[in-house]
């Protein structure tokens, strides 16, 4: 019998899985003992000016026919309230490093219009900027994170913004934005030193970096009530090397923390990524491979940084990940546009069990992206509106939030294709303030249900109730002729056994347990 053994990071964290043949049951055993807090800001959002990800998702035509602020969209205020979204980033992504905050402030009709040389050359008329987005976000009742312009700015204009965002004095730039309509300051603690600094953020060396983010730092002040969090560009997927020389050369103290973007691209390649909602079994299991990667990106660069930083301060922003394929047949190949199936719910899930079990070290990430775009939240077409599967993974774990995080041990069988294995199952747990402990499995076997019988070290419960999201098949979708195809349902196959928990996962399916 063959055992794999996959390390989740955490003094008190491991998961084994173990190869079982044919069997379809396991065990899964939780810990109560534990001082690690999940960060909700692990289940951030991120929002880019790309393709209709901001005009057309959540700042639309005056004359569109749906409920507004100005003009945010408040059917997907709503929707994105009621999962508690904690942050959201903006304005990018490529977008940022090419950005310049003064031409978004000011009277609409008088902003400068530029061209987004990153995505899809259209003009982009800057309509949406600082106050706009900061109104979103107060809407939201999240907290703002906004990227800086390294690649293509200025220390004095970051410095500038920052003053315009959080000061209260009577300076020239503070007066600005009192004339601009909003007296007191806004206090925005999130702040990207640069984005993707290796690539589109101005193709550096992590030396050459390590040394601007230092210089950028310094001009980026602290004002009263609004301690700056500031988080700097980190690597791109596996390449450790940038960790290594930003750990080493940047000092703890001045940074909140360090982003890694990792994309799920079904193939693997860049230039051909696969099809949203047309894909093989095989394709499907490559990208599940492809999709647990960030267990091992996650681990190696948490090692990295304890080297430099044994107290864990700098957290792991993980600021951009999620599933990237080819955009959908007839649009616009610039605006990333992807439909979202099944499929890429379990990758959501999967993606914030790890998440969850590292949080020692990740205390903050971001979807991409939130409406329209890659991975998304949700889609719109005009005053049409639909919920994708992944909002409903951000539904269902949004119980996660700032509850403490409980050490898990799994043990369970393998899903097999074509002689390669990958875990069948993954899991997290937590518990909240008021004691309740919540459980998210997933199954990515498409065929098999699983069994999983829960033993508890230091918890007591008496009930079990729970939700579900599955269909029949994995490239299932929502759209906007049936929006509903895909839903969140009452779970009913968990069940209380002495003082075991057993449940009975059905394939391809995401299930969150409460326990009171």
């Amino acid at each position: 019998m063959k055992k794999k053994t996959l390390t989740c990071l955490g003094a008190l964290a491991l998961c084994v899985i173990t190869m079982r043949g044919f069997g379809q049951t396991g065990t899964l055993n939780i810990s109560g003992d534990s001082k690690t807090t999940i960060s909700k800001h692990i289940y951030g959002q991120f929002a880019e000016h790309l393709g209709h990800g901001i005009y057309g998702g959540f700042w639309v035509d005056k004359s569109l026919p749906v409920k507004k602020q100005d003009r945010i969209r408040l059917d997907v205020v709503e929707a994105l309230k009621k999962i508690k979204i904690p942050n959201l980033r903006w304005p990018g992504g490529c977008f940022a490093d090419e950005y310049h905050w003064r031409d978004g402030i000011g009277p609409a009709a008088q902003r400068p219009r530029m061209v987004n040389t990153n995505w899809g050359g259209v003009t982009e008329d800057n309509s949406f900027g600082t106050h706009e987005f900061l109104e979103l976000c107060s809407l939201l009742k999240c907290e703002p994170y906004v990227a800086g312009n390294v690649g293509s700015g200025t220390v004095d204009e970051m410095s500038k913004w920052i003053e315009y965002l959080n000061s209260n004095s009577t300076s020239t730039v503070v007066k600005e934005r009192v004339k601009n309509g909003h007296p007191e300051p806004y206090k925005v603690s999130f702040w990207g030193v640069g984005n993707e600094s290796w690539g589109c953020g101005g193709n550096m060396t992590p030396q050459f970096y390590a040394d601007q983010f230092k210089r950028y730092a310094s001009f980026a002040k602290d004002y009263p009530g609004a301690k700056l969090k500031k988080i700097a560009s980190g690597p791109n997927a596996d390449d450790y090397n940038w960790t290594e020389v930003c750990m080493k050369n940047i000092p703890a103290h001045m940074m909140y923390g360090l982003s890694l973007h990792y994309y799920t691209i079904p193939t693997g390649s860049w230039g051909k990524k696969g099809s949203a909602t047309a894909f093989t079994e095989g394709e499907y299991f490559n990208t599940m491979v492809n999709c647990l990667k960030m267990e091992e990106l996650v681990t190696k660069h948490s090692a990295i940084m304890d080297k430099y930083d044994p107290e864990k301060h700098v957290a792991l922003v993980v600021d951009e990940w999620g599933v990237w394929t080819d955009p959908e047949p007839g649009t616009n190949p610039g605006f990333l546009y992807q439909q979202n199936s099944l499929r890429d719910a379990l990758i959501a899930a999967t993606t914030l069990n790890i998440f969850n079990n590292h949080s020692d070290r990740v205390k903050m990430a971001a979807l991409a992206q939130t409406i329209n775009v890659l991975q998304s939240l949700i889609l719109t077409d005009k005053e049409k509106m639909v919920l994708t599967p992944t909002y409903y993974i951000f539904d269902m774990y949004k119980v996660h939030q700032d509850a403490k995080y409980l050490p898990i041990k799994l043990d369970a069988p393998d899903y097999e294709v074509d002689g390669k294995k990958i875990p069948a199952v993954n899991a997290s747990a937590s518990q909240d303030a008021a004691g309740k402990v919540h459980i998210s499995l997933v199954n990515l076997d498409i065929h098999k249900p699983i069994t999983i019988t829960t033993g508890f070290s230091d918890i007591k419960w008496t009930n079990v109730s729970g939700q579900i999201l599955t269909s029949a098949n994995v490239t299932n979708i929502n759209t906007f002729q049936d929006p509903d195809k895909i839903h969140l349902s009452n779970f009913t196959g968990a069940k209380k056994d002495g003082d075991k928990l057993v449940v009975t996962l059905p394939a391809k399916s995401v299930v969150t347990l409460e326990l009171n």
